[in-house]
């Protein structure tokens, strides 16, 4: 309960950093928000009625003071472009950004961990090294393409080129099979080769001979003896790359015009809605946050001894 609690309260801690950290960088903006959002014919008595309406007349301080109190209430405020409730916005994009996160980090997990435990297995005392070095060598290539060249590449060959998959849009099942691979490529490789490194260490600890010296079935001794010690960093590092996910679906939205918040973060931004974009970079903070803190927690009931460390 200890370790939970100081987790939480780093938690609370990041998560004002990142509101203090939004609020001033949306501010530093050049340029006049209800400007833009009123367009450049309006009446200078309109724009001001506006900006006094909204606060931003007020100093800094008391906007960003007025900000926080919002957001205890549920109160992200009012977007500028739209007049609608920044929560109502959020809410009705919230779950498409959501599902494509979700399922790129689901394909992900159950493409590396079966695929670096097979190479561990077969490549563990130095055999096959052309199939060692091919699987690197591929993933190495694919961890390191960008999300959006990956996308576009996608695009082009099964849009274009096949015409099996839709281009953009979210019209249906066979609408997520691009972006959902765009985004998980590159991490399942990724986690490939840290389960591959993970399971060529358990493979030589003692207990795992012990394993094979009473003849026990190979699916006996890598499923229940080898594979669960050798998920503890994976399951670190997949979280954090959940994380990522999460913060990569800004492009991936916008090569697809999917209808998520990625979409409505970067309009928003190019309109200097600032309410929308410290609600949507609020979201994306919170998600990450929590993430981190559900892999924190997920690692103690794993490995106890993580928490023991850090007292």
């Amino acid at each position: 309960m200890r370790f939970v609690a100081r987790r939480l309260g780093r938690l609370l801690l990041s998560l004002w950093v990142l509101v203090t950290a939004a609020f001033a960088m949306i501010h530093a903006l050049p340029g006049d928000p209800v400007r833009a959002a009123l367009g450049p014919t309006a009446p200078v008595e309109l724009i001001q009625a506006r900006r006094a309406a909204m606060g931003l007349d007020d100093p800094l301080w008391q906007q960003y003071l007025h900000y926080l109190a919002g957001l205890f209430t549920g109160d992200l405020g009012t977007s500028m472009t739209s007049g609608l409730p920044v929560a109502d916005v959020i809410s009705s994009r919230f779950a498409s950004t959501v599902q494509m996160a979700v399922l790129a980090f689901l394909v992900a997990v159950v493409v590396s961990v079966p695929l670096g435990t097979l190479m561990a297995v077969l490549v563990r005392h130095g055999r096959r090294r052309g199939s060692d070095l091919a699987f690197t060598s591929v993933s190495v290539v694919l961890a390191t393409i960008p999300e959006f060249l990956m996308a576009v590449g996608l695009v082009f060959v099964f849009s274009v080129t096949l015409g099996w998959l839709p281009v953009a849009g979210k019209s249906g099942p066979d609408s997520y099979v691009l972006p959902v691979l765009a985004l998980a490529i590159g991490p399942a490789f990724v986690l490939a080769r840290i389960v591959r490194v993970e399971m060529l260490a358990v493979l030589e600890t003692d207990y795992l001979r012990t394993a094979r010296a009473k003849r026990l079935p190979n699916q006996v001794v890598y499923l229940r003896h080898a594979l669960p010690n050798a998920l503890t960093t994976t399951l670190t590092l997949g979280g954090l790359l959940l994380g990522s996910l999460v913060a990569g679906t800004v492009l991936i939205e916008n090569v697809f015009a999917w209808p998520g918040l990625g979409g409505t973060i970067v309009s928003s931004i190019l309109a200097k809605d600032y309410p929308t974009v410290q609600g949507v970079v609020l979201v994306y903070g919170v998600g990450v946050l929590l993430v981190n803190l559900a892999v924190d927690v997920a690692l103690a009931v794993v490995d106890p001894r993580s928490t023991i460390r850090e007292s």
